[in-house]
């Protein structure tokens, strides 16, 4: 009885050292096929801001290498393996396997041990397919253009369109891949790719979504906090009321569009791509005012003449207010203003219903609002 415990006891013992894995620290194992001359081999890791290099290993002759790592809470981590990234998610307790061949033009890798990055490679196929796609039409523009020996406006017509559908279908595959993923941190990366600018409608929603998810991600959380301050001046809300001092001096409150369509367009003097829109925004101002569109400019001048010799060379004839004082003002701190030109277009029931549309964009916006509005 005696020998039959202790055997037992044994046993069990064995069986604990087998399946016993190190919660403390994750592994990579990984294999580089053909490494030609390559020695070392980076773990990089992904914070809310940065990307740092938290440890390196050398090859084995057989182009082996291995990592252990401390990661309290699944985050984005990176192989850089000679001039190729790798992505992949990791946390403590995981043993991930790696294979990549440095002859594969594809960069094509192989992981197993963690599903979340598998999950960062089906959305990298996605990036990569469209990213594909667009450096095609650019090299063929720029191609065509060499030819010519001067950039074309007719071959921008072209070739513009095709990019900005390439971008359009990206971003439609990518909420398609978040919607499918939400409780993913693959999830996560991938709507963070997006530009807030276009999808931040849909960004706020997907943040108010897993806001009680992955609570040890500063990443995560960091997201969360931003589209958290934007949601009050997201499409979809009442826009925030405000006073602000005329050119004349007077001042101007936001209720005084009350009932009437009214366009916020944040712009100044100094900044080149307001200045470039411009032409479009008096275009489009022309051909709506007379069916209730209004525009009020808000400058982020800090010297009153650039603002109205700005205003004058523009031909500007909407009414402007300005706080005089860059992104620092009031008005274009409730409004949470990062970047110029930026725009608000509020309905007469004071809703914000569309938000920082321009070119053609805007023309479309205008026509199917005020086509539907008679």
């Amino acid at each position: 009885m005696k020998n039959r415990l202790i055997a037992c006891i044994i046993f069990l013992s064995a069986v604990g050292l087998i399946s016993c894995k190190d919660k403390s620290v994750f592994t990579i194992s990984g294999t580089v096929k053909n490494p030609a001359s390559l020695k070392s081999v980076y773990l990089l890791e992904a914070d809310s801001s940065q990307i740092n290099v938290v440890d390196s290993t050398t090859l084995s002759d057989g182009g082996k290498f291995q990592f252990k790592h401390a990661a309290p809470y699944g985050n984005l981590f990176k192989l850089r393996v000679g001039g190729s990234i790798f992505d992949m998610v990791a946390k403590n307790g995981d043993a991930i396997e790696f294979t990549t061949d440095l002859n594969d033009n594809t960069h094509a890798y192989q992981i197993s041990g963690s599903p979340e990055s598998q999950k960062i490679q089906e959305f990298n196929k996605i990036s990569n397919f469209y990213g594909d796609k667009n450096s095609k039409v650019a090299s063929e523009y720029q191609a065509k253009s060499q030819a010519l020996g001067k950039q074309s406006d007719s071959l921008m017509k072209i070739y513009m369109p095709l990019f900005e559908k390439n971008l359009d279908d990206y971003g439609q595959a990518i909420l398609k891949f978040v919607h499918e993923n939400k409780k993913s941190l693959a999830g996560f990366y991938a709507m963070t790719s997006l530009d807030q600018f276009k999808y931040e409608q849909q960004m706020v929603a997907y943040a108010d979504s897993i806001k009680s998810d992955f609570k040890d991600n500063p990443a995560v959380q960091h997201f969360v906090h931003q589209m958290m301050l934007v949601k009050p001046i997201s499409v979809g809300h009442k826009a925030p009321d405000f006073t602000i001092a005329g050119i004349d001096g007077k001042p101007i409150n936001i209720a005084d569009y009350k009932g009437k369509y009214v366009m916020l367009d944040f712009w100044a003097s100094w900044c080149a791509p307001c200045r470039q829109e411009n032409p479009n925004v008096v275009k489009q101002y022309n051909n709506f005012k007379s069916k209730g569109f209004n525009i009020l400019g808000i400058s982020l001048d800090v010297e009153k003449k650039d603002w109205q010799q700005a205003i004058t060379a523009d031909k500007l004839t909407w009414a402007h207010g300005s706080d005089l004082k860059r992104f620092d003002g009031p008005t274009e701190r409730l409004y949470h203003i990062e970047a110029i030109p930026s725009n608000f277009i509020i309905d007469p029931q004071g809703i914000i219903v569309a938000k920082n549309i321009t070119g053609n964009a805007l023309e479309e916006f205008l026509n199917k609002t005020f086509n539907k509005v008679q």
